[in-house]
């Protein structure tokens, strides 16, 4: 980019792709420009609003062309809330830009040359499908108490009634609970400040079952007039099945804290999942696309072909969520989870749903991984966004099974992870198979198989 391209300059910009940021990228000099709220194929007017010495960022000012992968947002705050960034894209492009993001993180970050990636999977329901939101609370500048997502890039909060990609019965208590925090008179934590109480609504549906947990995240246990609320509450939403208080007194951007009390009801709700029950409380992770989720365990035992007479360590378990269907099919199971809360539950979905086979391990993979002294026939990876340890990857390697599964909510990790586990020539990737868990969004979900290298 030459001088007169400066901040604040307006340019004209030809949308040539999307970046796994989810924004559109143009070039201007060379130099890569990012702009929200665009899509391949665009023409557009945008002003600068950083400039860097490789790349710069832009905000979409005017479309002077659309792209014919353009459509309307099915939300009215689209282009101002941070929960989901791609609205304005049409479905089937949306699938090839996830399916082609994976492609090119694999290539650039893993040295694939050509990396077998199987067509991506669609989401069975692309709006409707979040089976959990939770939302930061404040008071507006005339006291009225709002919940919503960030504005992009900001702690704004964009103030909503209704969310188009979470499921649609949880609604109606969003509005609704926002009106009786207000008649309560409660207090809203402020960040800036440290002070006030409640800090996020917490909704958690089971998409098979329609059980409804309600949480709040609160400063403090002890809320007046709590208990008497909640069995309100409790009366009005029929799938309404337990209310808690999640307490989390710390500063910072961390959500949940390390204590949940249970006010009314039960502490969690009933999810059928693989044609199990599961127990999910309102702090643990699930996946947040429970239809999507049965597609990809579909996939993986279609592909394993199991005889059952496996042996198999799931390694970031949860509460079980793979575990306990893929322990049906094998000889032997062995979970590994660091969130003592999320064990107990998956120890529990075991016993409740007559599964003998599986033994849970509190701790980091890290720790437990390497002391198990176990050869399993195959090992399932579930790790968090930041990807595995390099200790576990160590691990692996010496454990040795002949096939490793790597289920991965984000590429450039899994690119990573892939490429150190075939070092060597030790492991060669039989496929990778994109999943959208995340319509609406430039997230994509992503498994692959690697077995010993035969050649």
């Amino acid at each position: 980019m030459t001088q007169p391209y400066q901040q604040g300059h307006l340019v004209e910009l030809d949308i040539i792709d999307l970046a796994h940021s989810g924004d559109g990228v143009g070039k201007l000099d060379g130099k890569a420009i990012f702009v929200p709220d665009t899509v391949t194929g665009d023409r557009i007017l945008t002003r600068l609003t950083h400039v860097k010495k490789q790349y710069a960022y832009g905000k979409l000012q005017e479309i002077i062309s659309p792209s014919p992968h353009r459509i309307r947002p099915n939300c009215i705050v689209a282009d101002k809330c941070g929960g989901c960034q791609w609205q304005h894209i049409s479905p089937e492009y949306q699938l090839k830009a996830k399916e082609n993001q994976v492609i090119q993180a694999l290539k650039r970050i893993a040295g694939f040359e050509n990396p077998p990636v199987l067509p991506i999977l669609s989401s069975p329901e692309i709006f409707g499908y979040r089976n959990k939101a939770t939302y930061p609370l404040r008071r507006s500048s005339t006291g009225t108490v709002q919940a919503g997502y960030y504005q992009r890039n900001t702690h704004q909060i964009i103030n909503l009634n209704q969310c188009p990609i979470q499921d649609p019965r949880l609604n109606p208590i969003l509005a609704e609970i926002k009106k009786d925090i207000q008649a309560q008179g409660w207090s809203i934590y402020n960040e800036k400040t440290d002070k006030g109480k409640l800090r996020h609504i917490g909704l958690r549906i089971g998409k098979t079952t329609g059980e409804i947990l309600l949480t709040f995240v609160s400063t403090s246990k002890n809320i007046t007039n709590f208990q008497q609320q909640a069995e309100i509450w409790l009366q009005r939403y029929p799938n309404l099945v337990g209310v808690s208080i999640n307490y989390n007194p710390h500063p910072g951007n961390k959500i949940f804290g390390e204590e949940t009390f249970n006010y009314v009801g039960r502490p969690y709700l009933i999810e059928t999942f693989g044609q199990l029950n599961f127990q999910l409380s309102s702090d643990t992770f699930f996946q947040i696309n429970t239809e999507a989720a049965e597609v990809l365990l579909n996939v993986l035992l279609a592909k394993l072909c199991l005889t059952g007479e496996e042996s198999l360590i799931d390694a970031y378990c949860g509460v079980g969520t793979f575990t306990l269907p893929l322990a049906e099919k094998v000889a032997q199971a062995v979970g590994i989870e660091s969130h003592k809360n999320a064990i107990e539950q998956a120890k529990n979905n075991a016993k409740i749903n007559g599964i003998n086979n599986v033994k849970f391990y509190s701790g980091t993979v890290e720790e437990i991984l390497p002391f198990l002294n176990l050869s399993p026939d195959m090992v399932v990876l579930d790790p968090p966004r930041k990807g595995c340890d390099p200790k576990v990857i160590d691990t692996l390697k010496k454990i040795d099974p002949p096939i490793i599964i790597y289920i991965s909510c984000q590429p450039s990790t899994l690119a990573r992870d892939l490429e150190k586990l075939c070092q060597q020539d030790l492991y060669k990737v039989q496929w990778i198979q994109p999943i959208d868990f995340f319509p609406q969004t430039p997230h994509v979900e992503s498994m692959a198989l690697i077995r010993h290298n035969i050649d």
